[in-house]
Order: C-alpha cells, then sequence, then structure tokens
C-alpha cells in the first residue's frame, strides 16, 4: 500500500471522513504527485524541496485555477505531510511555510424575508403529497439553517413534535439539536399527516422524513436542489438559487432578528465562530443598504454637504 493510499484509509476509518471527501484529498495528491514527477522523476514524497510546491502553486495560478482551489489543495498536501510527520515517514513538511494565494471574500448570498415570505403565502404549491412535501422542504431550510446532505439524511424518528425539536446528522457524524417554532411546527404536523397517507398507498417502509413521489424511497440531493431551484426562482431573479443559499438567508433573518453571533453558531453546526461572522458583514451591508434607501441625507444632492460655497469659508 502507498503513502497516499495509507492517508486516505486513515481519513476514512480513523477520521470518519465521507467518501466524497476522501476522494477530493487522494484527487489532490495525485495531482501534486504527478506534476512532481513530471519536473523531476528523482523526487519522491520523503524528498520534496519546498520550491518544488511553491512551483505547483504558481503553475496552478498560471492556468487560472481560481485562490479557492489553489488553497483546498495545498490544505490537502499540508494535512498529508502533518500524517506523515507523526508516522514517521519523513523527516521535514515541505508545506509549512508556503502560503496559499490570497482569497477575495464574497459575501454570502440570501433571499430577501419579503421574498420568502412570498413564498410560502403565496399559491405556489400543490395540494397533492408532493406540494405539501415541496413546501416543507423550502420551510424546514428556511426555519432551521440545515446543510442538503442533513436534511436529506433525515428519519421520521428525528422529529420530536412534543419538544419541538429536530435531530440532524452533521460533518464526521455530528448530531446536534435544533429547535423550531409555531408556524413550523404546525406545518410539521399537517406534512405528517400527508406523508403517512402517502406511504401508505405506496406501500413504502422507508424511514426518510422526506419521500420522492415516485419510488416512495428517501430523496435523491440532486432533486432537492432541483426542487429548491424550482421554488425560488419564482420570487427572486437572482442567478443563485440553491438549499445552501437558504442556509445563509437563515443566518442572515437570525441575526437580523438580533440573535446572538454564538447561538447562530450553534444552530448551523459550525466548529469555529469565525466561520459564522461571515453574516454579520451580510447584515451590516443590508444595514447600510436600509440606511442609504431611507435617511434623507443619505446621499448627497448635486455636491458634497458642507462645501456648497465656493468661496473659503473662512
Amino acid at each position: 500500500m502507498n503513502w497516499i493510499e495509507s492517508f486516505i484509509e486513515y481519513l476514512q476509518y480513523e477520521r470518519n471522513y465521507s467518501r466524497r471527501t476522501t476522494e477530493g484529498y487522494q484527487a489532490d495528491l495525485e495531482a501534486f504527485e504527478r506534476f512532481y514527477e513530471a519536473t523531476d522523476s528523482s523526487l519522491s514524497w520523503a524528498e520534496m524541496p519546498a520550491d518544488i510546491v511553491r512551483q505547483w502553486v504558481v503553475e496552478m495560478m498560471d492556468k487560472g485555477n481560481a485562490a479557492t482551489s489553489v488553497r483546498r489543495r495545498l490544505s490537502s498536501l499540508r494535512s498529508f505531510y502533518k500524517f506523515l510527520l507523526r508516522r514517521g515517514l519523513v523527516a521535514k513538511d515541505p508545506v509549512h511555510n508556503i502560503p496559499g494565494p490570497k482569497v477575495e471574500k464574497k459575501l454570502p448570498t440570501y433571499v430577501r424575508e419579503t421574498e420568502m415570505d412570498r413564498l410560502f403565502d403565496g399559491d405556489f404549491f400543490g395540494e397533492d403529497y408532493q406540494g405539501w412535501r415541496d413546501r416543507m422542504i423550502l420551510l424546514t431550510f428556511y426555519s432551521t439553517g440545515i446543510r442538503l446532505s442533513e436534511l436529506v439524511g433525515m428519519n421520521g424518528k428525528d422529529v420530536d413534535l412534543d419538544q419541538m425539536q429536530l435531530k440532524v446528522t452533521g460533518k464526521r457524524n455530528k448530531q446536534r439539536i435544533i429547535p423550531y417554532g409555531d408556524e413550523y411546527g404546525d406545518s410539521l404536523r399537517q406534512y405528517l399527516t400527508v406523508r403517512e397517507a402517502f406511504a401508505r398507498q405506496k406501500a413504502a417502509g422507508d424511514a426518510s422524513l422526506f419521500l420522492d413521489e415516485r419510488s416512495g424511497r428517501r430523496m435523491n440531493p440532486a432533486k432537492v436542489r432541483d426542487i429548491v431551484k424550482k421554488y425560488l426562482s419564482m420570487v427572486t431573479t437572482q442567478r443563485r438559487n440553491s438549499p445552501h443559499v437558504l442556509r445563509h438567508t437563515f443566518a442572515t433573518a437570525m441575526l437580523n432578528h438580533q440573535a446572538d453571533l454564538q447561538s447562530v453558531k450553534e444552530l448551523l453546526g459550525h466548529e469555529r465562530l469565525s466561520t459564522t461572522e461571515i453574516y454579520t458583514h451580510t447584515t451590516f451591508e443590508q444595514l447600510k443598504e436600509m440606511y442609504n434607501q431611507a435617511h434623507p441625507r443619505a446621499k448627497t444632492k448635486g455636491g458634497n454637504y458642507g462645501n456648497q460655497n465656493s468661496g473659503n469659508p473662512l
């Protein structure tokens, strides 16, 4: 077994990383391996100059790779060398002092509250099981901020109607409890009644909270993405309409209504507060926009205030 395979097994069985994540690590490491072998066939993982890593970063940037992609691949390489150092397979880490390219921070895309209100108060959803399910999917994303994988993985037993809370399984199989309010609870009770009738009709024994209308089984993530895009496109003109946009929308709405940052962090299942802090920039931008629209002197009228006379004020 080569060193990359050993590292991937470590991620899978000791760190409990998902298959998709480990495949990403493997692809990144194999890309670097191809690069250094083409650069100098005498090189090996154990004898790797830092300059080779720098050349790899430069080549990726020259080929037009996004800074975020380059940083991710560099992070994969850094994690790999930490693993090799702990196992005593290498004597030094050539990635240690190599910074990734700077990434321009982009504010999260979110849907405005008025647009979300129009979606749920409007006549967009049918009265059959599919219509009830689609509405509940959108409402769950918006009311809880959970990830797509968390929603698709939810089972009926994860719903506690008495305590008004959901149990979700997040990254690395970490579970957390998310409370919900009266409006969501009322909709959830109605949906569960419709779901039960649908499951009986389909003779479906699947425990999933959300069932495919054709197979009666757990929904495919791609289909959930399509559902979200379909309905959000009815109420907003923005180009990005995905489950993750609804996660951003939940966080932004919570902060706009005075939720504290630590609480939003726990609800979203973030490991670090710094990850959640990006939403404070979103709410500040919204605040600036509201100010510019509402305040009578937010914008100049034909010149700079306080400097309307051409002469010296003194």
